[in-house]
């Protein structure tokens, strides 16, 4: 049919009516290039028709030309409308791609919300959202649209699809909405499929509906709701896409009944399974895993549903697991067995049963389990029982509990653990009857706390804690760091100052507190209750003492702290004076404290000095050695030991006291007393050994009984000990070496026969040998220097030493034969038999006296050099002899290095008197001559030693022949050869 001109325009114009009224042509960019021309197209026809208002006036090929473009119009404009009609499709793909971008740009998105944008997908692409073959089809093709992309964007938008998708196809067990019921074939009910939330696949707990007739969990669908909000999007129904116009979630009630029915049913089938499984015997470990699991889905999933648990008598079955299996199951079950019963704890009457049945000393045990899982759960036990204020009390007094916590609460290898452990204490802490448990357990934080911001009550009662506690030396020391500025301010106030003493006095046990007790000022104030508090009691006097003792009993902290507002130091005449006055009239504890602080203050290098003059000046030496016998083993044991390092600095007047007073031979008797102490023997051994005995007391008060069991002892000594060296001071070996001395200076030939009886010089050379303190060596080594002077005198021929009875002496009378004439000493020129004489060549003791002159220790040095200095004699053969055997032993060269390192003093004086010795044997004054590390040594001795010192070093010098001539005395004269 054709069209009259009339209809084509009306066609035209309706055509272009059409385009124009279009709402979504700008959305699309081929409408928009066509519709561009809709207006140009309108003018056009107006303008066509200005000349004649009718179309059929005008010209034939204008009307054809017109009806041609009316049909090409309408023609195009349904295409275009057709095309614009897809415009909502459009809108869920621009929904997607927002969701996707934020999705890449590192958001995290719920499960729900990823399941929404998958539906969302899904109907862009026209397609249903559980077809996840299709989708992921679609998704390849545009990753291979997108492979040759440059767009950061669009390649984070292909990865956050990938993942979402990848999420969306691990399908949950919907054959029992989540829950393990895998215990009887067939036995469980499977879940309708209008029970699963459409976003998260499981099973809905509180179903609700949208305005879209939708059901959703709440939680899931809310999730959604705010993922939208944030987008600045439309907020839609995930499963329809509709547009909600409306948030509001109506509860889905039917729904919620139907579902809550089919769980009861599950978890009644589920709880006859558990009980079944677990009291099964023997047990299927892998069963038994399965089911202290879903015990604990069911608690923690449906608290409702606990009491069924509870009821079913669970609770105590898996209790008794833990209590009689504990060791067979392994640590991988105790650690679910206790989350099983975290997760019922929450029930008041399955945490009553669990307290009842000692559950608390079961969770304090898996503490130490193996796997920190196991240790997890059973601190998160305790903290749900700790949410209770009554049982915080309880679980302060369970064995070990606290310090398990406090361990672990330390451990930040295992942060989670310490964390937990951390909070657990924290509740504890919060009673107040358990801040002495907590400090027992190594916690001080809170009593430290208390002490620091309390008020004065609490304070009072922090430190009275403190006062009684037993506590490790590292605890005394936090402590003490926190603590003592505020303990000692409390000294001062009436109703502080017991308290606080007693604290101190636990602190002061601890060497490395004395310095920081020191710097509190806390002397003054011990000071003042000890001498001059008329109120303080008997006890407080007794503890200001003892706590005085044990600061002062480690040295280099007090010397120079005041002790009053006059600033006396503690070594100061008055207040020795007051110490020694408490020896008198003070009661016994305070008489003990007062020997230890002398004794301690006589261990001080600053000021042992002045303390041993102003006891000597205040009668105390009296005053000391009444408590030697004294009843009490405190007292009589200080007593020992501050008379002992008396003994040492005035041994001629403590001689002469103990002779009037009568008590040396109860020293003897201490020594000899098995019963007694041993310290105390040692130390008694040492006074009597530090006494310039006369001959007479060695003879008739010690004896040659006494001789022979002190060398016994220390032979005996010296096995027990197989090489170890004692720290002990001072020990018995080192007080009998010294009682041992006063034998070696006797000429009382009883003495004399017993000496060589027992080889004494022997004796002496294994000390030098030994592993032990430089004291015992120095008395070794003084010890074969008097023997061997004395056996200089025997060799002499001025003692004749009872000769030897033999058996065979008799014979030799009878039978006339004369035995071979014995090989004679090259040094002394007699008659020396080995083991037998007293002569430290044939005894081997020089080569070990030689060694000493490396030791450490100078007056070791001093003792051995003295003692070889004995085998230097007069005569020239005696000399050479000796000096030949040094050679041989090496001592010479050692001699010499160590007159070439030593300092002025003793030590260099007795070296240059043996160098110069030495140097007048021809041979070793050739040999030396050039030595210019000893003529460097000499003439520094020349220049800065003492007047003996000098002369040796002159002569030694001459003997070498690097002195030309001498004027005179004075060393400022020699002429030194060039």
């Amino acid at each position: 049919m054709t069209l009259s001109a009339a209809a084509a325009v009306e066609s035209v114009r309706r055509s272009l009516a059409r385009l124009s009224s279009s709402d979504h042509n700008h959305q699309f960019e081929n409408s928009k290039r066509f519709c561009a021309f809709v207006p140009r197209l309108q003018l056009l026809i107006d303008q066509l028709l200005l000349p004649s208002p009718s179309p059929e006036n005008l010209p034939a090929s204008v009307q054809t030309s017109l009806r041609g473009i009316a049909v090409d119009l309408e023609s195009a404009a349904e295409t275009v409308l057709a095309y614009v009609s897809k415009s909502k499709v459009t809108e869920d793909e621009e929904r997607v791609h927002l969701s996707l971008q934020k999705e890449g740009e590192g958001r995290r998105a719920s499960k729900a919300v990823q399941s929404a944008i998958v539906m969302e997908l899904a109907r862009a692409l026209g397609m249903e959202a559980h077809k996840y073959t299709e989708l992921s089809a679609q998704v390849k093709l545009l990753k291979n649209d997108l492979v040759r992309s440059n767009s950061i964007t669009e390649r984070r938008i292909l990865i956050s699809l990938e993942k979402i998708l990848t999420n969306w196809s691990m399908e949950p067990n919907i054959q029992t909405g989540g829950m393990d019921l895998d215990f009887e074939e067939g036995a469980q009910i499977s879940p309708f499929k209008n029970f699963l939330c459409p976003l998260t696949k499981e099973v809905m707990k509180d179903p609700v509906v949208l305005e879209s007739s939708q059901t959703y969990e709440r939680e899931a669908i809310k999730y959604w709701f705010e993922r939208c909000i944030d987008d600045a999007r439309d907020v839609t129904c995930p499963v329809t896409g509709q547009v909600l116009k409306s948030l509001e979630l109506k509860p889905n009630i039917g729904l919620a009944g139907a579902i809550e029915e089919w769980v009861n049913r599950n978890i009644e089938i589920q709880v006859k399974s558990a009980v079944q499984c677990l009291s099964e015997e023997p047990l299927k470990l892998d069963e038994v895993e399965r089911v202290l699991d879903s015990i604990y889905r069911i608690a923690e999933d449906y608290p409702s549903s606990r009491y069924r648990v509870r009821n079913a008598g669970l609770v105590l079955i898996i209790i008794k697991l833990l209590r009689n299996s504990s060791k067979s199951i392994g640590t991988h079950l105790r650690s679910k067995t206790l989350l099983a019963l975290l997760g019922m704890a929450k029930d008041e009457e399955s945490k009553k049963i669990m307290l009842e049945e000692g559950m608390t000393r079961l969770a304090i045990h898996s503490l130490t389990g193996s796997s920190e899982k196991e240790r997890e759960h059973a601190i998160k036990l305790l903290r749900e029982f700790s949410n209770d204020e009554a049982y915080c009390k309880k679980i302060a007094l369970e064995k070990g509990a606290l310090v398990l916590l406090t361990s672990l609460a330390g451990n930040l290898e295992h942060p989670t653990l310490s964390n937990l452990a951390v909070e657990v204490l924290a509740r504890i802490e919060t009673i107040e009857e358990n801040i002495q448990y907590l400090a027992a357990a190594g916690r001080f934080e809170p009593l430290l706390s208390r002490l620091c911001e309390g008020s004065d009550e609490v304070r009072i009662t922090m430190a009275t804690m403190l006062g009684s506690m037993t506590m490790t030396s590292n605890s005394k020391l936090l402590v003490a760091r926190q603590s003592a500025k505020i303990l000692v301010p409390m000294l001062a106030k009436e109703e502080g100052k017991a308290p606080s003493l007693r604290a101190l006095h636990n602190l002061s046990s601890v060497d490395d507190n004395a310095s920081i007790l020191v710097n509190s000022s806390m002397l003054p104030s011990l000071i003042y209750i000890l001498f001059e508090d008329q109120d303080a009691s008997l006890e407080l006097k007794e503890l200001a003492a003892s706590t005085m003792a044990n600061v002062v009993s480690n040295p280099g902290h007090w010397e120079l702290a005041c002790t009053d507002k006059k600033g006396h130091l503690l070594q100061s005449k008055p207040i020795i004076t007051k110490l020694l006055g408490l020896l008198s009239s003070a009661s016994s504890k305070c008489q003990a404290s007062a020997l230890r602080i002398l004794y301690g203050m006589s261990l001080s290098p600053q000021a042992s000095e002045s303390v041993a003059s102003y006891i000597m000046d205040g009668q105390g030496l009296e005053k000391i050695i009444l408590f030697l016998d004294h009843a009490e083993d405190e007292q009589r044991l200080h007593a020992c030991k501050l008379t002992r390092l008396l003994s040492e600095r005035f041994h001629q007047d403590l001689a002469s006291r103990l002779r009037s007073s009568d008590k040396i031979p109860l020293l003897k008797e201490k020594i000899l007393d098995r019963k007694t102490i041993e310290s105390e023997r040692s130390d008694t051994a040492c006074i009597l050994a530090n006494l310039p005995l006369a001959e007479e007391d060695v003879t008739t008060l010690l004896g040659a009984s006494f001789l022979r069991w002190s060398v016994d002892t220390i032979k005996n000594h010296q096995q027990k000990s197989k090489g170890r060296t004692f720290k002990s001071q001072p020990s018995m070996v080192e007080g009998l070496l010294g009682l041992l001395l006063q034998f070696t200076r006797s000429t009382d030939p009883e003495i004399l026969s017993v000496i060589r009886e027992l080889s004494l010089m022997s004796v002496f050379c294994e000390q030098l040998n030994f592993p032990s303190k430089p004291r015992m060596k120095q008395l070794a080594a003084l010890g074969l220097k008097n023997l061997s002077e004395t056996g200089r005198v025997v060799a002499a021929g001025h003692l004749e030493p009872p000769p030897p009875q033999r058996l065979c002496s008799s014979l030799v009378f009878m039978c006339g034969c004369v035995p071979p004439e014995p090989s004679r000493c090259p040094i002394h020129n007699s008659l020396c038999e080995e083991h037998a004489h007293l002569c430290l060549l044939q005894c081997n003791c020089i080569k070990p006296l030689v060694d000493l002159l490396d030791d450490e220790d100078t007056d070791v040095q001093v003792a051995a050099v003295e003692a070889l200095s004995t085998l230097i004699l007069e005569s020239s053969r005696s000399l050479k002899c000796a000096v030949e055997e040094f050679e041989r032993q090496d001592a010479v060269d050692a001699l010499i290095n160590l007159f070439s390192e030593v300092r002025a003093g003793e030590l260099q004086e007795r070296t240059a008197w043996m160098i110069e010795r030495i140097i007048r044997v021809e041979s070793q004054s050739s040999r030396h001559s050039l030595n210019q590390n000893l003529v460097r040594a000499l003439i520094e001795a020349l220049r800065h030693g003492n007047a003996n010192t000098k002369r040796h070093a002159q002569d030694a010098l001459t003997n070498l022949k690097q002195i030309s001539g001498v004027s005179g005395s004075s060393s400022s004269q020699i002429q030194l050869r060039r």
